[in-house]
């Protein structure tokens, strides 16, 4: 009698642990087990955490919403990779390792690029958020030289605008709107995102007649002094610095160009936005700086709105466009998937496929643009927004 209570005991904790996924259902917003896994690489400690972990929580409220639709179900779990390119790699095989089926990427470029290889040689569908090297979707030519510097990676998707889309907006802009007779550029020639959107700048800048006047780099070793970089712009009479980089580094260059008595005009790209969450930085030197963007968290539809103010009562802050990229890239899988007959049992493979003739043809409306297609080459079409800052606020320039 003992033994047969014993086996019984036995048998109901078996089954109450089942129904509870075992223990291991819940990861990072996701469902039970039966939901697909969806996992992401992405910077969650060192100096571009900003970027992985708003990434990260964009993507969680995605899947949470979803979830509670009921029907198809997600299991999110992301992976630190401190912006190291061997990191990002080590995060996605443990994410294999996990099972999962569907990749959500790296979110920086150079760590973006490897993983792209890895994802594209295993058939993994492949959708990041922010990672905008046209290295890590491929097939896209240099728009200096014409040539085409890595080949297309079939399973490679971007939400975000390929860095030369970023370049030429950004020169259009400014010959459209006469911000700068005079324009210094300062570019990080050691990563693939900064130097990428730095050549469709100079082509579509010598294109338009615009007015380089210094061109200036800098390195991951070099970038806490830019008083070189800044004299040679100041000398050169330049009214306007031209940063196709990110916001740590642009922090620094602000303040520097503050301490010397320097006061041009800013313009930056997508990884300006953050400058005003850096810690020790002024922001009252950021007033005026100017950007492209794909995102205003103070836009007046409801969609964004709602997206907003669910992410400051999480994780009680501000979401940045690379929040809301994620936001918009799980929800686009789960358009891509919703009416597929998909369950957890269905192969990474298997839903690569699915999911790559889905993207080359579906139109989808997000917080981060309407009406957004994908080129066979894995790039997004949708347009930037330009924005300036006000107060600590951005605020659209048109």
């Amino acid at each position: 009698m003992k033994k047969f209570l014993a086996l019984a005991l036995a048998l109901v904790m078996t089954l109450a642990l089942a129904a509870c996924g075992g223990g291991d259902g819940q990861k990072d917003g996701g469902a039970a087990s039966g939901a697909i896994k969806i996992g992401g690489v992405g910077p969650l400690t060192g100096d571009a955490a900003i970027y992985g972990n708003a990434a990260k929580g964009g993507a969680e409220i995605a899947v949470e919403e979803i979830n509670a639709l009921g029907g198809l179900q997600f299991d999110l779990h992301y992976e630190d990779d401190a912006n190291d390119p061997e990191k990002s790699v080590n995060a996605y095989n443990t994410l294999k390792d996990w099972g999962m089926q569907v990749f959500l990427g790296s979110v920086t470029s150079t760590p973006g690029v490897a993983t792209a290889a890895e994802s594209n040689a295993d058939h993994m569908f492949y959708l990041t958020p922010s990672a905008s090297s046209t290295d890590v979707i491929g097939g896209v030519a240099n728009p200096l030289t014409g040539s085409v510097d890595t080949p297309r990676r079939d399973t490679v998707f971007q939400m975000c605008f390929v860095d030369p889309n970023q370049g030429s907006a950004s020169a259009q802009y400014i010959k459209d709107n006469n911000l700068g007779s005079a324009i210094a550029v300062i570019y990080k020639n050691d990563d693939v995102y900064s130097t990428g959107i730095y050549n469709s700048f100079v082509a579509k800048a010598g294109e338009l007649g615009l007015n380089i006047v210094s061109t200036t780099t800098f390195t991951t070793d070099s970038k806490t002094d830019f008083s070189v970089q800044l004299n040679d712009a100041k000398n050169s009479s330049a009214d306007l610095i031209y940063l196709p980089t990110y916001y740590d580094a642009n922090a620094l260059i602000l303040t520097q160009a503050n301490a010397m008595g320097y006061a041009p005009k800013y313009f930056g790209v997508d990884g300006m936005d953050g400058i005003l969450s850096v810690k020790g930085f002024d922001t009252s030197l950021a007033e005026g700086v100017m950007l492209l963007t794909p995102f205003n968290a103070d836009a007046g539809d409801e969609a964004t709105k709602s997206f907003v103010a669910k992410y400051q009562e999480k994780f009680g802050e501000v979401p940045n466009q690379f929040a809301a990229d994620a936001y918009d890239c799980v929800y686009a899988i789960y358009n891509a998937l919703k009416d597929e007959d998909v369950t957890s049992g269905t192969s990474a493979g298997d839903l690569c496929g699915i999911l790559i003739g889905k993207f080359t043809s579906m139109t989808f409306d997000g917080l981060t643009g309407e009406g957004m297609t994908w080129a066979d080459t894995g790039a997004v079409s949708k347009t930037p927004k330009g924005m300036y800052i006000e107060n600590g606020a951005y605020v659209g320039m048109d």
